[in-house]
């Protein structure tokens, strides 16, 4: 039987989107954050497969930073295990 993989979107603020990506990180359970706008088109995909690197992730969370200031609300669809 194939794996299914949950999914759970939450809606932010640009100010918030940085936050709520660490706290899901952190939880430690999710496979791929795919932050949407509010057109819903996908502005970013981040696998979280190689986000147990800390010095890889970094960028991308610098990334994510430069992201929230151009978008006011968005759209966060997390994949998890």
């Amino acid at each position: 039987m194939a794996e299914e993989n949950k999914k759970e979107e939450f809606k932010v603020s640009g100010d918030e989107i940085l936050k709520k990506v660490k706290e899901i990180i952190k939880e430690g359970n999710a496979r791929r954050i795919i932050i949407k706008n509010e057109k819903d088109e996908v502005l970013m995909e981040i696998p979280l497969t190689f986000a147990v690197v800390g010095t890889v992730f970094a960028p991308v969370l610098a990334a994510i930073g430069a992201l929230a200031a151009l978008v006011t609300n968005c759209t966060l669809v997390v994949e998890k295990k």
